[in-house]
């Protein structure tokens, strides 16, 4: 693991706690830029909600506030085995079909829960 990795997984461990312990509903975390300047949900609405309810075991909950983050998760572990585990000569954001497979998905989700 490179050094910046390590710095990065107390930083990732305490946000994970904070999403734990305090619920994003109940306010005191920063809104969405996107949402505030147009009214319109990013497709990253309603992550740190998720996360929050998914760290709590209410998966329902959770894929009513952001269904694209619940769904990826799996493909992010998989994601992960196919680097780490699996020893891949290349990881799969490498292949060109993965990351347009993502961006569509992404652009769509975002599309899609605005109308």
């Amino acid at each position: 693991m490179l050094r910046w990795q390590w710095a990065v997984l107390p930083v990732l461990a305490g946000a994970v706690v904070v999403l734990y312990l305090f619920n994003p509903s109940a306010g005191g975390f920063p809104a969405c830029p996107f949402r505030s300047l147009t009214g319109l949900l990013c497709p990253g609405c309603g992550s740190q909600r998720a996360i929050h309810e998914l760290l709590h075991g209410h998966i329902g909950a959770a894929f009513g506030y952001n269904a694209l983050l619940v769904v990826s998760i799996p493909f992010l572990a998989l994601h992960v085995a196919w680097g780490r585990l699996l020893k891949a000569v290349r990881p799969l954001s490498s292949y060109n079909l993965v990351v347009l497979i993502w961006a569509v998905a992404i652009l769509g989700w975002g599309v899609l829960r605005n109308t």
